[in-house]
């Protein structure tokens, strides 16, 4: 169990990891990049400068096939002039207010959108013709349509080739059609789940979502409202653009739930580091890392949300509905995490080895198990910070000498400056994953030899701080040791000297 879960357990009354939000690219292979179309394009022995004369019947009969869906559907297509002039989901909203949520076409958007393109181009010197991409606008359509197994979805068909799909859906829908059919009662607000009759059975369920359920449906989807795929042998490849999986703890009553969420926002936004943000999203934070590492606190309608982002991922803490804590997990780019698999090698040969994910949808499986860790890291994290009482009493022990055959080791002192710097040391995100050795800490504490490195790492087991694992050198944070360092660290630098330096002035 979760250490958050299991402080808090009498208060919650139930747990549910799902996938979220999901936006996904369909990519043609045969057309997909430039190389390729020019390749199609000679193979049905069409000109590259006759490029847009191949592509403009294709346009037109995409254009048809909406007006021909609309009219079955008994809809208009609504065109969008300006982004700005309202929100897509509010127009579903009330459309669906109206028609009821039963499988079908709720709704088409037409809109001018840049897409990708091409153009010809010849090479005098080379005298070789050849295609190169560029950025274009054309017509896009949106279609909403309520899936009998997913739920409200869209797919974003463009009129122009390369014809690159985008389809929405929401894991939470997906998961209630499951409950539906399960005969699993449940109430739902918006996209969370405020009670399930049998959580277990409904997380069993939310683990089911499989890539060759959701290929099947994609390729559905996409010879359903683009009728131009059928033409490329090849067909859709489809991977993920976007991602978000959500860990929501719902508790039993608002007045347990909202003293404690408060608490937990206005410390994290202190205590969460860099190093602890790539902790939770299952990375190393190193000198050679460029990107952008930070914390964001904002108030929205529904509620306050704090941000914890690394690159193209983040992770989330925000209140939904006024009784939830959702810890969700997002990334732009599934290939930030890394697993380990086989890797070919330019040599020809497999290697298994730790590589970044693979984009395509057959990694769903790992991604849901990297995001839904990240998630539970989170709320471990959230565990040490959210009750500073409970970890006072474990300072006490820690400060007493501590006895081992015989000898006496001496407690730790959160005032003197090398335990203190100790105690910064041992926090560091990465050890949380990897462990440490005393020659980290020597590479991190300055002048501090080998011998008062070993002495210092039998202090810490001594006094139950940290535990060895297995027949390797290498150290953990126990528990009770991630609690008291977190504390005291909060206690120090939140409390104690704020108040120091309010007396002095």
């Amino acid at each position: 169990m979760n250490p958050f879960v299991e402080r808090h357990q009498d208060k919650i009354a139930g747990v549910l990891s799902c996938f979220d939000r999901v936006v996904i690219t369909g990519t043609l292979p045969d057309i997909g990049y430039a190389g390729a179309l020019a390749g199609y394009l000679s193979y049905h022995n069409v000109r590259l400068f006759d490029y847009t004369r191949w592509a403009d019947p294709l346009r037109n009969e995409l254009r048809q096939h909406a007006e021909q869906l609309a009219k079955e559907a008994g809809i208009e297509i609504e065109f969008i002039r300006s982004h700005k002039a309202f929100r897509k989901e509010a127009r579903i909203k009330a459309i669906l207010a109206e028609r009821g949520e039963h499988p079908g076409l709720v709704h088409i958007f037409s809109a001018m959108e840049s897409c990708t393109a091409y153009r010809p181009w010849h090479d005098k010197k080379k005298t070789h013709t050849t295609l190169k991409p560029t950025s274009g606008k054309c017509l896009h359509y949106y279609f909403y349509f309520i899936d009998e197994s997913f739920g409200l979805c869209y797919i974003r068909v463009p009129t122009w080739a390369p014809f690159r799909l985008q389809v929405y859906f929401n894991g939470h829908h997906w998961l209630a059609r499951q409950l539906e059919k399960a005969g699993i009662s449940f109430e739902m607000a918006d996209n969370a789940f405020l009670s399930i009759d049998n959580p277990e059975k409904a997380q069993r369920l939310a683990d089911r979502l499989d890539a060759k359920q959701l290929h099947r449906r994609l390729n559905q989807w996409a010879k359903q409202f683009c009728s131009v795929s059928s033409r490329f042998r090849s067909g859709y490849h489809w991977s993920f653009m976007q991602v978000e999986f959500a860990t929501d703890v719902v508790f039993h009553k608002q007045a347990e739930f909202q003293p404690l969420y408060e608490t937990i926002t206005h410390t994290a936004i202190h205590a969460i580091r860099a190093d602890n943000v790539a902790t939770f999203l299952g990375r190393k934070l190193t000198t050679a890392y460029q990107g952008e590492v930070g914390n964001d606190f904002s108030t929205r309608i529904q509620g306050t949300r704090i941000r914890h982002q690394m690159g193209p991922a983040s992770i989330k803490l925000y209140d939904k509905a006024g009784i939830m804590a959702r810890v969700e997990c997002t990334t732009n780019d599934a290939s930030f995490f890394k697993i380990h698999r086989w890797v070919e090698q330019r040599d020809g040969y497999q290697h298994w080895k730790l590589a970044p994910l693979r984009k395509n949808i057959y990694s769903l499986r790992d991604l849901r198990k990297l995001l839904k860790a990240a998630n539970e890291r989170y709320l471990a994290f959230m565990a040490d910070i959210d009750n500073p009482d409970a970890g006072l009493k474990a300072i006490d022990k820690m400060a007493k000498p501590a006895q081992d055959n015989g000898h006496s080791y001496r407690g730790f002192n959160l005032f003197l400056g090398d335990d203190y710097r100790l105690f910064l040391t041992l926090v560091r995100g990465e050890w949380s994953i990897s462990g440490f050795r005393a020659a980290d800490l020597r590479s991190h504490i300055p002048n501090l030899s080998a011998s008062r490195s070993s002495y210092i790492l039998k202090r810490l087991r001594t006094h139950g701080l940290i535990k060895k694992i297995g027949h390797r050198y290498k150290y953990y944070l126990t528990k009770l040791g991630r609690r008291i360092l977190v504390t005291t660290l909060k206690v120090r630098e939140y409390f104690i000297v704020p108040s120091l330096c309010s007396d002095t002035v």
